[in-house]
């Protein structure tokens, strides 16, 4: 009977002290249970104060683009005013009617005939790009060749050189060459200086990709080209989707070289708002129709970035963390 007693009693014991934990210690919840998984109050606070971090980043990025929408839907005789209005109250389309007809100044072109030379610039400079960088990048993170080390250190070296810097050599280049004015000797300018960089890019792409793979594609029957090709060229999607975003973004909004290698009806967008903003009809600018103009200069980029977004994130820190 007594030894009946003593063992209950240490159930009773074990019991108690599963339940309230040794005496004098509080007893921690259990791995799993709802109070582990429930965030401290300090947590919860620094989370909260992040939060709010964020938002305000977020509304002071987003605010300029909203209000260059909100005036572009603004009569101009609204816009100059001492009560700003935060909400196109006297909406309008006008705005933009005037900006897509109307000359940028007399003599020069319009936003409908200024949009596709800016896009044939642009496709010509994103597919060129891409394609000797491409295989710029392939050759040096694949193959071990003189003077491999001397043309990588070069490549940074050139990213260093602002494009200002040597705007008078190119002018003078492209001068020569009898390009001056034509989408082709703008387009060489906005290849040469976007190359460096994407084939740098490139390089940690191509180099993270194991050479095992195509090795085991060799094994299975393919050649060395078809293991590239059916292997390796899909793993780089990715990095050509970053390296493509960052020379579409170069050769859209590039303004300087624009201005100094084109004129006339061969304006490009940039130089052709600057020229339209310039300009004034009456002795006032129509702000109405600058904003206007640079919504729609914008959504070209706001299409294309929705285009290629799913693959964006990836690529720019995959290409971040290779070299």
């Amino acid at each position: 009977m007594s030894t009946q007693v003593s063992v209950g009693t240490q159930l009773t014991t074990v019991g108690v002290d599963e339940v309230i934990g040794e005496v004098g210690h509080a007893k921690r919840p259990k791995r799993g249970s709802i109070d582990a998984r429930r965030p401290s109050a300090k947590k919860v606070a620094t989370r909260t104060v992040l939060n709010i971090a964020a938002l305000i980043v977020f509304v002071l990025s987003i605010f300029p683009v909203y209000w260059m929408i909100n005036m572009s839907f603004t009569p101009n005789s609204k816009i100059v005013s001492r009560t700003p209005s935060w909400f196109p109250l006297d909406f309008t389309a006008s705005n933009y009617v005037t900006a897509w007809n109307r000359e940028a100044a007399p003599g020069q072109t319009d936003f409908s005939h200024a949009l596709p030379t800016t896009v044939t610039i642009t496709a010509g400079v994103l597919v060129a790009t891409l394609l000797f960088a491409f295989l710029a990048s392939v050759a040096l993170a694949r193959f071990r060749f003189k003077g491999r080390r001397t043309f990588i250190v070069s490549i940074l070296i050139v990213q260093m050189i602002p494009g200002e810097a040597m705007m008078f050599t190119i002018y003078g280049m492209i001068d020569d060459w009898h390009l001056m004015n034509t989408m082709l000797g703008l387009g060489i300018v906005y290849t040469a200086a976007v190359i460096p960089f994407t084939i740098w890019t490139l390089r940690g792409f191509v180099a993270g990709v194991p050479a095992d793979l195509e090795e085991a594609a060799m094994i299975d029957g393919c050649t060395k080209s078809q293991a590239f090709w059916k292997v390796t060229f899909p793993l780089l999607a990715p990095g050509l989707v970053a390296t493509g975003i960052f020379a579409f973004i170069q050769a859209w909004n590039e303004f300087t070289m624009a201005l100094l290698f084109m004129s006339g009806y061969n304006l490009t967008l940039m130089p052709w708002l600057n020229a339209f903003q310039s300009s004034s009809v009456g002795g006032a600018v129509n702000w109405g129709a600058v904003m206007a103009g640079s919504t729609m200069i914008a959504i070209p980029v706001v299409i294309f970035f929705l285009i290629v977004q799913g693959r964006m994130s990836g690529g720019l820190v995959a290409g971040a963390v290779k070299g």
